[in-house]
Formats: structure tokens, sequence, C-alpha cells
């Protein structure tokens, strides 16, 4: 028998029901201190600042603010513990940070939960990507710990001293990761600062670390906005700075530095080009160029930020683009179908605002897709601009927001022209069926990384860094040991 058909169902339009993460287990208090010595500490001048959800402006929690004495008792802590951490054995200092990275796992849920509430980011790229590297991260160096001597043969690595790391907001517990973990298991003790805007993650890592029994000292977690960081890198007792974050903080980090003996890394801007050529899978480039611009809602210092079509398929891949850019799902933060989440805060939406009128005002054709933006709360739709040129600032200039630029080539010298003409070296992508092709890429572009066929694919195995103005040093693999130790 012929059953009846509801046609009325193929008129209806498609959409996904609800899927928010609870919010149930996790602990957020009213207000945190700063982590000293061991303890939680109230700041000297008893100052504190809100940390604010970006999805919809209201307050978390209180953030303590970090003066010239606070950081003062931080370093000072460090230097102390510094006396019986760096004469701990590797096995010893391993078992701490292999603690670490297992509490980090038991608590993987309410990381993923906070850092999405605090930064605005998808709650499945905090669940599936930053938690998972973070621990990762402090599994991988805690098994360096104690084979030094077997990274570095024969040239007999000492651990520096103190460490000050200064990290961004974009990958809170992320950064937190790669810069503790080498700095401790290569005997180090530290001061870090997280970004005044996304602390929380940090702190609660400084649960975790109490938790684990590490000696009092070894790491101290101070917060604060730019005022605190440069306290740290002023410090005469510091011997080493980590940094990342923008290009114009690391000259001024590099330029007071400078003659001090302090050891310094810093991972900056970038413009990272994006490169596909006519032999590339194109269904797979799309998928791969809206990862890589559109991640973490492009807050992201690698993102694929200028791409590069070849002309023969460059039609075909703009409007394939465009139409997978009308599938993406904006909004809640914690909603497990969310693709682009909230900007991070209502300064780098302007920032991102800006430059979008900037690229209407140069020329630039724009493209965005139909979406309604949440009311309340920081939001940019995913943008694109064609017709630009190498001479337009969208191209040349950092966004760190969902804007891409789009520009075509004929010949593979004519890319590479276009993708080196940039101030920075951090990141490119290349997309082609032919290996050899893409290996005389590697050789000719300026970039510190370069992913084949893929974009923003991370491992703890494997070393990260820029060239130009993308800053210097590596950070993560055999690498990111390098630049915490001296030898003797």
């Amino acid at each position: 028998m012929k059953k009846n058909i509801n046609k009325d169902i193929f008129k209806a339009s498609w959409t996904y029901d609800e899927a928010p993460e609870s919010t149930d287990h996790i602990q957020v208090k009213k207000q945190y201190e700063l982590y000293i010595d061991g303890k939680f500490t109230k700041p000297v001048k008893g100052k504190y600042f809100d940390t604010i959800n970006p999805s919809d402006n209201k307050k978390i929690a209180s953030i303590a603010e970090a003066t010239t004495e606070d950081i003062d008792k931080a370093v000072k802590a460090a230097r102390k513990a510094f006396k019986s951490w760096s004469t701990l054995t590797g096995k010893e200092r391993g078992k701490y940070i292999f603690r670490i990275a297992r509490l980090i796992q038991e608590r993987a849920r309410e990381f993923a939960v906070i850092e999405s509430l605090d930064g605005g980011k998808p709650i499945r790229e905090s669940r599936d990507i930053d938690i998972p590297l973070a621990a990762n991260h402090f599994f991988y160096y805690a098994g360096w710990a104690d084979k030094l001597t077997y990274a570095f043969p024969n040239r007999n690595p000492k651990p520096l001293g103190v460490v000050g790391q200064i990290i961004p907001w974009n990958f809170p517990l992320l950064m937190a990761a790669w810069k503790l973990a080498p700095a401790l298991a290569t005997g180090n003790t530290v001061v870090l600062k997280p970004a005044e805007t996304t602390s929380l993650t940090a702190l609660k890592l400084a649960e975790i670390i109490h938790e684990s029994g590490i000696p009092k000292g070894v790491i101290n977690i101070v917060t604060g906005a730019g005022k605190t960081g440069a306290e740290i890198v002023n410090h005469p007792d510091v011997n080493k700075i980590a940094f990342t974050g923008s290009t114009g903080v690391g000259k001024y980090i590099q330029k007071v530095t400078a003659g001090t003996n302090k050891k310094l890394t810093l991972e900056l801007g970038g413009k990272g080009a994006n490169i596909i050529f006519e032999d590339a899978a194109i269904d797979q480039a799309v998928e791969g160029i809206i990862d890589a611009i559109f991640f973490n809602q492009g807050h992201v210092c690698c993102a694929g930020s200028r791409l590069f079509v070849q002309e023969s398929v460059a039609d075909t891949v703009i409007q394939k683009l465009k139409s997978r850019m009308e599938t993406l799902m904006i909004g809640d933060p914690l909603d497990k179908n969310t693709d682009i989440g909230a900007i991070n805060s209502k300064k780098q939406l302007q920032i991102i605002e800006n430059y979008i009128k900037i690229g209407l005002n140069e020329g630039g054709e724009i493209y965005q897709p139909e979406c309604i933006l949440p009311k309340k709360g920081n939001w940019c739709a995913p943008t694109l601009f064609l017709n630009v040129s190498q001479s337009h600032r969208i191209v040349q200039e950092e966004i760190f927001g969902p804007v891409l630029a789009v520009q075509t080539f004929r010949t593979i010298d004519e890319v590479i022209e276009k993708a080196n003409n940039t101030p920075y070296g951090l990141s490119a992508g290349v997309w082609t069926e032919k290996g050899s092709k893409m290996f005389y890429l590697t050789q000719k572009l300026n970039a510190g990384v370069i992913w084949g066929n893929t974009f923003n694919k991370f491992d703890a195995t494997s070393p990260f860094g820029g060239y130009k103005e993308s800053g210097f040093g590596r950070e993560g693999g055999l690498h990111g040991l390098k630049p915490y130790v001296k030898f003797e």
C-alpha cells in the first residue's frame, strides 16, 4: 500500500535545536587572588578588575590586579624556589608535570566551559582542541624532564633561573601550557601573567598546580593588564622573558631587554597566506579556508587571513566558499552547534569593525552571509573581501578577526612573491595534489609553519614560531626546550 507523504515537510526550513553545554559542574568564584609562593594572596594595593563574558557582556568574576610590590614578591618566591627545584632530579620534576597533565584531563569539561565563558570561543573548540592540547603539552614535556642530556647531547644543559612569561587572550590555557611545561621540565621557576580579559583558566590552573603538590614558589601566577606585564619584563631578577602577543608590544619588550642579558623569545602577529592551486581538492580546500580564518573567530596569530586562489579555479572556489559561509552558525559559545562565537572584547570588536570600514573605503568588495547576530555581546559576521590588492591595508595588516582578503594568481613565482610581501612570517598553507610543488613552496615561503593540504593543526611534538615581525624562537617539540636552557 502506498504511504501518504507530507509534502510540507520539504518546504520547511531545517534548523538545529539548541544544544547548550551545562554549566552546573563548574565552580567560578566571585573573586580571584594572585597565586604567589604556593598560596592565593590578596594584591598589596587591594585593586581588582572585572572579567567579562563577551557573549553577553556580563561580569563573571573579579580578578586581582598585581602591582610592582606583588611582582617583586612573586619573583623573590620563584628565585628562592629555584635553588631546590633546579637541583631536583629530572625524574622527580617530571612526576609533578605529569600530575598537572592528569589533573587537567580530570577537569577537562570544567576547563572547556570556563574557557568558552571567559573567551567567547565555541565550546567544541575549547573541548576538542584547547584543553586536550594543553594536557598534551604537559605530558610531552614531563617525558623530556629526565632526558635533557639526550635532547642536547654533549652540551650539559642547565636551567636559566626565573622566567617571566606573558600570554595572550586567544588561547589562554593552551598558551599557559606552551610556556609552563618546557620551563618546568628544564628546571626553571616561573612568574606567569595571563591576559587581563581571559585570566580565569590560568587561575583555575593555579588551583590544579596547588593540588599537584609542586613545591611552593615554582609557579607563580599574577594577573593584571599591560602595566603588570611591564613590571615582569623590567624586573632585574628575571632571567628570561617569553612573550606571545602583538608585534607592537614585542618590539617594546625587545627594546627594553636589550643589553640586560635576559634571554628572550617572541611569538608575535601574523598574516598567513593560504594558497589554493588549480589541482587542489577544491571541496577539501574550501573547508581548509573556513578553518584557517574562522577558527576561534579569527583570533589566531597564524590564521590564514590572506587567500590566494589560482585564477583558473577562482570563480569556483569563491562560489563554494560563499555557500559554505552561509551554513556557519554564529551565536552562543556554549551551544555545541556554534561555529563562530563572540569576539573577545569590545575593544577588539571595534578594531575589527574599523578594518572592515577601511576595506570598504579602499574599494574592496565585501561579502557577508545572511545571519542574525545576537543583540547582546560582541559579534562580527564572517567577512570576505574580494577585489583587493597587495597595497590594501586589510591585506598587509593583522586584523585578528573573522575577515578574509582574497586575491588571485597565475603562476607559482607570482604567488610566492605576493605571499612573502608582508612584514610577517608566521604561517602559510599550500593546497595541491603535487608533492613536488608543495615541497618547492616550503623552501620559498617565508613562514615558520607551513601546512600542506590542511591548516591550523598543532601538536605538542611539533615546533611553532615565526620570522621577521612574527618573532623569533620556537615553542613546542624538542625545539621548545632550547630557549629555557644554557650550556656549560
